[in-house]
């Protein structure tokens, strides 16, 4: 049940709070946000609003050393949902 939840889409309204919500502070940590939402905003499951969610809890300069993957997820946010997304977002080119 638990699979079924995270994969389940988010809905029009929550992807925009959510969207909204992962605006930051480094026009480099907005680079990747932007990247990820133009190529998964369409279609972001609960699992990863989780794991975006999780992500925008950190400070600026932690969450861009994670996207520069200078440093990996330790701690509470080092779930599978959280290194998926950070996977999806470190992508360069789809």
């Amino acid at each position: 049940m638990q699979e079924e939840e995270s994969s389940a889409l988010l809905g029009e309204r929550e992807a925009a709070v959510l969207r909204w919500r992962c605006r930051r502070g480094l026009v480099e940590n907005d680079l990747f946000i932007e990247r990820f939402f133009a190529r998964h905003g369409d279609r972001l499951t609960l699992g990863q609003a989780r794991a975006l969610t999780a992500l925008m809890d950190l400070s600026d300069n932690d969450l861009l050393d994670l996207l520069m993957a200078r440093s990996e997820p330790t701690g509470d946010i080092a779930t599978d949902e959280v290194k998926a997304v950070l996977a999806q977002m470190r992508e360069r080119s789809a």
